[in-house]
């Protein structure tokens, strides 16, 4: 429905353009030829009927009836004048005559005029030589479409003694997307003629082309290779040109044992051995453009380039050989870019990820529009070079093109500087090669057989150089295999399509070819392609300057060194980075470790006082050792400060993951000798004095020291055993963390790279995550016996409430240091003066707590000395005042708590007489009204004596037996009364006291 809208919306507009052309100018309509008719498009029928004159620009059509085909011009054009194009040349409709007359075995057939065989064409057959020719030598096509003779034939002559003819079966195409053959074949014939005048070069044969035009069409080629193989004479070889119809012959030619020598396919894909198997070709593939590029790659000192391409297969396989090329050359390809028809985006994601050394692949149309983008974008100048193909036009930026919108100066601009490619097809030097002629001469007389014509107008002009010696690269395989097939028993002349003998010689005498012609030096590679050198040309000033040559046979760079470029050399291939590492600030590091240095100094003087007066009882009591310990670990974490300080400013890198274990080691031990002498002491205290009531008794037992040392060597043997694991499984090694890149000031092209080196391992997340559970259980665990113990009081362990305090601070700072040290981690000095400080001030804080008070009392009490010596000074036996205070009052304590033990026996018993009296009396009271105001004897000789159950002195009066109560909490809980420091005055243990509590 939509097509039909289409078609009669078109119709319509066709008809008002017809209508208004009608006054003015126009063609008028001109009769159809005879058996034929006119295609008029867009218009009906009616419309056709209706309308006298078409608009300007209107084309029409001939078509033919049956099997006639036009002879003559097959569409005609209004033009502005109102006449219609080529009206001087008539068109006709005629019948076409079999083509089988137009070929003859063994002979050659010439037709006038040329085209198809129609009606009045004329044949006319001449037979090779060592051929008689048979039947009438002319034939012409009737009216009825018959030849009116029958065809000929050429037999074999066996008296003939000339020279044996080899035909070549030759595709050249004289018209089509590529016309080369119209310099090539003229190429050819003239290489062909000089070989058949050699003595030296096959003197017992001679050498035929069999031609035809392929158009550079692939479906005509089918048919021209089909009667090539299947008509006499037999082929000994065949010589395409043009890339689509090389990739079909080559083939196909394996079929019948034929070699194929190309001298104009240039496509990368025909590199194929497995798939080409006979194939050769004088036209270089478009690959030798990639060891030229690798090699200027190379020279300039470039490691990374990008790649943009217009996605067709000839370059999509150009590129897909140069990745592999530079990947075995050391070089990176960043970026690969294509595009189809609009490179905007491509050329936008090359400035993005910064692309400076950039190949193209595109036609010369593509490249213009690829080029006013770079403008655009900015992606020239100084720091880029592009890299091009060399066969554009030398003007091909300045030609106005309407798909741009640059101008010619904009172009100028965008281009200038790049570095282009080229095949070298015409020997750049003067010698004589194989043909005896040198490069100019070979293009002096091409310009003679050619007639004058302009060599910019004819096809393949080039190209023409390799046609002519791909026919002598033949031509000396040929003279190369004649010998070897002698001692075989086999001659050229037996050639047929299955004689493999013959195939594999000219094959083995072609992969070895090599001589000098005037395309230069030939030779062909594995693949069958030629290897040839390469023009390297840069765009300076808006024109092409060579500056080198590339022999791609010899690895040979001939270098003019006349390169210029925009800034003071080749650009870099990227922007320079430069690595800066960042290291510590020397100030921060010096001021914590003075910090550290006074630390380890006041452990020092902490660990001799301690050790000093280890016999001092005070000193005794608070268990010396484990303080030693603690102040060995409290040191060892100060001495982790400074290799925590250490990084590559003062080390090298080999000698770093010493450093990393020592910080590892020296913090892992000297936290479970001072904390965990610390947490002993409180651990200790809170299993003996938090036990329940029926274990009391066993708080008296002696304290052994080396339940407690073996304590702290648990928890260091455990910190031992998992650090030592850690540094055999997952040792710790340097490790770089990468920063943002930042611009310096002044120069745009260099960043700057901020390193910084870490200690890390493979699973440094996984043991960081054990110790930090490990340790972190430890924190918490003495942060709730440090809180359980704070109003114990105990002479075994006299400083266990500053060990608290120690292990607040040490458990506060701990669980603080280690996250935000984690998040700092990438601050190198934040991050060092956070953990630094944090062990620096537990340290101070832990050795102030538990060491200062001990100076301060042995100071001001005098107690420098042990018993020993002052058993020594003063003669006496007793111990001090103050220790004989304490055993005393412990006595005293012991006998006040039996004492209590039986006054609460004493007043059980009395409450159980108490209950009885009670009871007796409840029930007398019952019985009769009259006794009421009588008393029992017993209650009787209660009220006349009074006193007889007074309390003894001091104790509070007892309640009425009517209004009894549980005794007061003085008698029921004795433990006020068994303090170890307190005090019980003499008064209260007077005798006269206890001689009441025995009563």
């Amino acid at each position: 429905m939509a097509l039909s809208f289409l078609l009669f919306f078109s119709a319509t507009l066709l008809l008002l353009r017809v209508s208004a052309y009608n006054t003015s100018a126009g063609c008028a309509i001109i009769r159809p030829p005879k058996d034929g008719g006119i295609r008029y498009r867009g218009l009906t029928q009616e419309q056709i009927r209706s309308v006298q004159v078409l608009p300007v620009d209107y084309e029409i059509e001939y078509i033919c009836r049956g099997n006639r085909v036009t002879v003559g011009p097959n569409v005609r054009k209004c033009l502005p004048n109102g006449t219609w194009t080529d009206l001087s040349h008539r068109s006709r409709c005629l019948l076409l005559c079999p083509r089988v007359w137009t070929s003859l075995e063994n002979g050659r057939v010439s037709s006038w005029p040329l085209g198809p065989p129609v009606e009045g064409t004329v044949l006319h057959y001449s037979c090779l030589p060592a051929f008689i020719l048979m039947g009438r030598n002319s034939t012409q096509c009737n009216k009825m479409g018959k030849w009116d003779t029958p065809k000929p034939v050429c037999h074999y002559d066996r008296h003939y003694k000339g020279k044996k003819k080899l035909f070549i079966g030759a595709l050249f195409p004289m018209s089509g997307g590529w016309p080369g053959g119209q310099a090539c074949l003229p190429s050819a014939q003239m290489a062909l003629d000089l070989v058949n005048n050699r003595t030296d070069i096959l003197p017992d044969y001679e050498l035929e082309l069999i031609h035809y035009d392929s158009m550079c069409d692939p479906g005509e080629a089918t048919k021209l290779l089909y009667d090539l193989l299947y008509t006499e004479p037999i082929k000994i070889l065949l010589m395409p040109g043009c890339s689509s119809v090389s990739t079909l012959v080559a083939e196909a030619a394996r079929m019948w044992n034929l070699i194929v020598l190309s001298y104009g396919s240039s496509s990368p894909a025909l590199s194929n051995r497995q798939r080409f198997p006979t194939f050769f070709r004088t036209h270089p593939s478009a690959t030798l453009h990639n060891p030229t590029r690798v090699q200027l790659f190379q020279k300039w000192k470039w490691t990374k380039i990008a790649t943009i391409q217009q996605t067709t297969e000839v370059f999509t396989s150009t590129l897909d050989d140069l990745e592999e090329r530079v990947k075995e050359a050391g070089i990176e390809i960043s970026v690969r870019q294509s595009f189809l028809t609009d490179p905007a985006v491509a050329v936008k994601n090359l400035k993005r990820q910064d692309a400076r050394i950039i190949v193209g692949l595109f036609y010369e149309t593509e490249a213009r529009k690829v080029f006013c983008e770079v403008y655009k974008e900015k992606l020239y100048g100084k720091k880029y070079v592009w890299f091009l193909i060399g066969w554009y036009a030398d003007n091909w930026f300045k030609i106005k093109d309407p798909s741009i919108n640059c101008t010619v100066e904009q172009m100028t601009e965008a281009v200038e500087g790049h570095v282009t490619t080229e095949i070298v097809m015409l020997n750049p030097e003067t010698v004589r090669g194989a043909s005896n002629l040198t490069s100019q001469e070979f293009i002096d007389k091409l310009m003679s057989k050619l007639g004058g014509k302009n060599p910019e107008e004819t096809g393949g002009f080039q190209e023409a150089p390799l046609a002519y010696d791909a026919v002598w690269a033949l031509a000396l395989a040929l003279n190369k295999t004649v010998g070897p097939l002698k001692a075989k028993g086999h001659r050229l002349e037996d050639f047929n399509y299955n004689n493999r003998d013959i195939t594999a010689e000219i094959y083995r005498a072609l992969n070895t070819s090599s001589f000098e012609g005037v395309s230069g030096h030939v030779v062909f590679d594995a693949q069958g392609s030629r290897m040839a050198w390469t023009l390297i040309e840069q765009l300076q000033g808006g024109s092409y300057k060579k500056i080198g040559y590339y022999d791609s046979t010899k690895g040979n760079l001939s270098w003019y060194g006349n390169d210029k470029w925009i800034g003071s050399g080749p650009p870099a291939d990227q922007t320079v980075v430069i690595e800066e590492f960042r290291y510590l600030s020397q100030k921060i590091f010096v001021s914590v470790s003075v910090f550290a240095g006074l630390g380890i100094l006041l452990g020092i003087v902490c660990l001799t006082f301690n050790i000093y007066n280890s016999n001092v009882k005070y000193i005794q009591n608070s268990q010396p050792y484990l303080n030693n310990m603690t102040a060995v670990g409290c040191m060892m974490a100060l001495a982790a400060v400074f290799p925590l300080g250490i990084d590559g400013l003062h080390v090298h890198r080999r000698q770093f993951p010493v450093v990393c274990q020592f910080r590892l080691w020296l913090l892992g031990l000297g936290f479970s000798l001072a904390y965990g002498s610390m947490f002993t002491k409180i651990w200790w205290v809170h299993t003996v004095f938090t036990k329940k009531d029926e274990k009391k008794d066993k708080r008296k037992q002696h304290l052994e020291p080396w339940k407690l040392y073996a304590t702290v060597g648990v928890l260091l043997g455990i910190d031992i055993l998992l650090l030592m694991i850690w540094q055999i499984v997952d040792p710790l090694h340097i490790t770089v963390e990468k920063f943002t890149r930042e611009a310096p000031k002044g120069d745009l092209d260099v960043l700057i790279q901020p390193l910084l080196e870490h200690c890390s391992s493979e699973k440094m997340n996984t043991w960081l995550g054990v110790v930090y559970g490990y340790k972190g259980l430890l924190l918490l665990l003495g942060i709730f016996l440090a809180y359980e113990t704070k109003s114990i009081s105990t002479e075994k362990i006299n400083d266990h409430r500053a060990v608290g305090m120690a292990i607040y601070n040490v458990a506060v700072l701990c669980m603080i240091t280690a996250p935000v040290t984690m998040i700092l981690s990438s601050q190198q000095d934040a991050s060092f003066a956070f953990a630094s400080l944090a062990i620096v001030f537990s340290v101070y804080i832990t050795l102030v707590v538990l060491f200062v008070p001990k100076m301060r009392r042995l100071i001001t009490r005098g107690e420098w000395q042990s018993d020993a010596h002052e058993t020594m000074k003063t003669g006496s036996s007793t111990n001090n005042n103050d220790e004989e205070k304490s055993r005393q009052l412990e006595r005293e304590n012991k006998e006040l708590q039996k004492i209590i033990q039986e006054k609460e026996e004493r007043v059980s018993e009395l409450r159980n007489q108490l209950s009885e009296r009670q009871a007796l009396r409840s029930r007398r009271r019952a019985s009769t009204v009259t006794n009421h105001n009588h008393s029992s004897p017993s209650l009787a000789i209660a009220q006349s004596n009074p006193r007889s159950l007074a309390p003894p002195p001091g104790y509070p009066t007892p309640t009425p037996i009517s209004d009894l109560h549980p005794l007061p909490p003085s008698f029921g809980n004795s433990s006020t009364l068994y303090q170890p420091d307190s005090k019980i005055s003499q008064n209260n243990c007077h005798t006269s006291h206890l001689q009441l509590l025995y009563k």
